[in-house]
């Protein structure tokens, strides 16, 4: 058994062992999730040292028969695209067991979903065969909906089923795409490798129309304007720590989607560089003026998420070492800052019962521990020096400047009105009179502070020693961008 199927089957696991406890036993089973998450994260950050970062291709590689008559095979394989969202999928998910000790009913199926929506995002970067890619694609829907439909607030009920008809809709397009590959590609396999090699010399037309359904496909998931109509609803409605994946992972699936089919369809990306620079724009503008017009903290950060997603399809449509750095690391930094800042929220509405962002004032008088992580999350979103979103967005905007030259100073107007909602709302939160039902408001305690302080301490080391992370993308972004360079 290889390593890689071993961090997959850890979380199986534990989830497997929480089904077979009594429901009763609701302390031992956090604990149990807990512990498993947390040996997933242990092994995982273990792997570094087995990974070559001067190393382009696949690596810890390996490959079972699936169905040979279908062309499919259980591979796994990880690389400086994956090994990323591997290192960020396995952290979150632990801080979001963590900051799930709010949850007081049917806790045994809470855990044991959160341990299989884990090991199915780590199948989803792992994989190195589309059928299977798609398998764990759709295997993170399952968890999801109950996730959102038991767990959530009082409008779960649609959220859940929005969320899931938007992605479900999305991914028939996926697997329309995926079915003209594989008719199309000689030997008539699913395997990712073999596809790109043959994608490649398919006519552009063609391409085209193959990457127009995976853009829609995973365009739903980061997501992209238009298509990202299910995201407020389903973050305001989720469970925060549930809320924490979905921002901090379950969008970064879909990027990491499109860049895997980038690669198999360069001449098609290439052609399509207008349009996608065109729908980036307006998704960080758009984003950002929703965000801004929000008194929800939740929905707020919703839209927030739409602007910063539309900074990695920036990237991406840049196609050259720059934007894709650029991209890359900000799947990977705003991970990060969308999990402390919806569980630093969701902390705050335990305590107060409410997200209307008028009910508060100077909370840094009652709650200063929650004041300095909260300002530091909204600093970093905002992209300041010293953080990660800063080498980010500094990468990406570098990357679009070669590519499209002065028109990408539009993409600033993006940063102005995130630094204009991000200040009002530290000014909101922090400044004032005390408000009576707010002067007892406890403020974090040491668990909840060892949460947010891990996940601070990855952006301010990310932000002020970007060196190592971009070291272990750069040999794999740089053959990307060489590829993309012979079709421009």
């Amino acid at each position: 058994m290889g390593l890689l199927t071993v961090l997959l089957l850890l979380p199986l696991a534990g989830a497997a062992l929480i089904a077979l406890m009594p429901g009763q036993s609701a302390i031992r089973i956090r604990r149990v999730a807990i512990f498993q998450s947390g040996l997933t994260l242990l092994f995982a950050w273990w792997l570094i040292g087995r990974f070559d970062p001067a190393v382009a291709g696949l690596q810890l590689f390996e490959q079972h028969s699936w169905n040979p008559r279908l062309g499919t095979s259980i591979s796994f394989g990880i690389d400086g695209f994956s090994f990323p969202m591997v290192l960020l999928a396995t952290l979150l998910c632990f801080i979001a067991i963590l900051a799930s000790s709010g949850i007081r009913e049917r806790v045994k199926g809470y855990y044991l979903l959160l341990l299989i929506l884990e090991s199915a995002m780590l199948g989803v970067f792992m994989a190195q065969d589309w059928a299977l890619f798609y398998m764990f694609w759709e295997l993170t829907l399952i968890p999801l909906f109950f996730l959102i439909d038991r767990w959530g607030g009082s409008n779960r009920s649609a959220a859940s089923l929005n969320f899931v008809l938007y992605t479900m809709a999305g991914s028939v397009f996926m697997l329309v795409s995926l079915l003209v590959l594989f008719d199309a590609v000689p030997g008539h396999s699913f395997s990712m490798a073999n596809i790109s090699a043959g994608a490649k010399g398919l006519e552009e037309q063609r391409q085209l129309l193959i990457f127009f359904g995976f853009l829609i496909g995973f365009g739903v998931k980061m997501p992209i304007f238009p298509l990202h109509g299910w995201l407020p609803l389903a973050h305001v409605e989720a469970p925060s720590p549930v809320s924490i994946l979905l921002s901090g992972i379950l969008l970064k699936m879909g990027s990491y989607g499109l860049i895997r089919a980038a690669e198999a369809l360069p001449a098609a990306v290439t052609a399509l560089q207008g349009t996608l620079v065109a729908l980036a724009m307006i998704s960080m503008i758009y984003g950002g003026l929703l965000a801004w017009r929000q008194s929800d903290l939740k929905k707020m950060i919703a839209y927030s998420s739409v602007s910063h997603m539309g900074l990695v399809l920036l990237g991406i449509a840049a196609l050259n070492l720059s934007g894709l750095t650029g991209a890359v690391y900000q799947m990977t930094a705003h991970g990060l800052v969308a999990g402390i800042t919806f569980l630093l929220i969701g902390l705050l509405y335990e305590r107060t019962h409410t997200r209307e962002i008028t009910r508060y004032s100077s909370l840094v008088r009652v709650m200063p521990r929650f004041a300095f992580f909260t300002t530091l999350a909204f600093v970093a979103a905002v992209g300041l020096p010293g953080t990660a979103s800063f080498i980010a967005e500094l990468h990406a905007l570098v990357g679009g400047y070669e590519r499209w030259g002065g028109m990408v100073a539009l993409a600033t107007l993006a940063v102005l009105v995130s630094a204009a909602y991000g200040v009002r709302t530290i000014g909101r939160l922090f400044t004032g009179p005390v408000r009576p039902e707010m002067e007892n408001v406890s403020d974090l305690r040491t668990g909840e502070m060892l949460a947010a302080g891990v996940l601070s301490l990855g952006i301010l080391l990310l932000g002020i020693f970007p060196a190592p992370a971009l070291e272990m993308m750069s040999a794999s972004i740089s053959q990307l961008s060489g590829a993309f360079a012979l079709y421009q």
